[in-house]
């Protein structure tokens, strides 16, 4: 993946979706032939050069300083994420890991997983892959153990899994989370290659990926709730969060769990006593 044109595009879909009343901007006149604020105007708000801001923009920019980026990210109103994947698209090297360097679940991580008996967990690292999981996920989120190793990824099950589409209620928010996600990673790790493959592969298969996509969004995992509609237990919405490995930040688990006395956390009770489903031994594809 080309660095400079993540960076462009990125910049561009920002300020798109900037209205000039909305960034403070109502003295800027004249027609528009396209929404949101012209890189003049963007410039103008930032306080920076319009020529600088055009070099960044079209990826020509060098040695961007930090201040100069925050002061793009203030006037676009970018959230913590967004601003992070800026400085990471505009400052190469910014990343810490080699996004080539294998990940490995270390014990103090395992062992915090194996203890989570009667909640669903996993562990992700970088292109969304699966690394662990404990047995509740296995029984709500898919059969990690029957899947080929390169299938044991979140973006490919969303998209590409037929079953996973059916899992969630609101498949639409899913998908764009985990693009978000995805697009947060390539971010830190924009010359991947195995994550440039995985983009690719989405790409091809998934008129939705593409669309989704397209939007530049991007998030990190921190935590939120989903719907889930089992097969068996029916329809339950879980409370998510992420907690990142203090000694690799391309690692977070995955914890799920229910208020105390709901039909979600009485559901969860059932969901390790249920007899094992025969596995098919792979993803059903879209």
């Amino acid at each position: 993946m080309d660095r400079a044109q993540q960076l462009s595009e990125f910049l561009k879909t920002r300020r798109a979706r900037l209205r000039p009343d909305e960034a403070g901007a109502g003295v800027f006149g004249g027609r528009r032939r396209v929404p949101g604020l012209r890189r003049e105007e963007l410039a103008l708000l930032a306080g920076v050069s319009v020529d600088y801001y055009t070099r960044l923009e079209q990826g020509r920019a060098r040695n961007v300083s930090a201040e100069f980026l925050d002061a793009v990210a203030g006037a676009l109103g970018l959230d913590a994420d967004e601003r992070a994947h800026l400085h990471n698209l505009a400052r190469p090297g910014s990343a810490r890991d080699r996004p080539d360097r294998p990940q490995r679940v270390g014990p103090e991580m395992r062992q915090a997983l194996d203890a989570l008996t009667t909640v669903p967990a996993y562990i992700i690292g970088r292109r969304l892959d699966v690394l662990a999981w404990n047995e509740p996920a296995r029984l709500l989120v898919a059969d990690f153990p029957a899947l080929p190793a390169t299938d044991r990824n979140m973006a490919r099950l969303v998209f590409l899994d037929a079953a996973s589409r059916a899992l969630y209620p609101d498949w639409e928010s899913k998908a764009r989370d985990t693009v978000a996600n995805l697009r947060f990673d390539a971010g830190r790790h924009p010359d991947d290659p195995r994550l440039a493959t995985l983009i690719g592969e989405l790409s091809l298969h998934s008129a939705d990926f593409r669309r989704l996509w397209a939007d530049h969004g991007v998030h990190g995992k921190t935590r939120g709730r989903k719907r889930f509609a089992h097969p068996r237990l029916g329809e339950l919405a879980l409370d998510y969060v992420a907690m990142r490995a203090p000694d690799d930040p391309d690692m977070t688990m995955m914890i799920y769990s229910a208020p105390t006395g709901s039909d979600a956390a009485t559901s969860l009770r059932l969901l390790t006593a249920l007899p094992a489903p025969p596995s098919d031994l792979g993803m059903t594809i879209i």
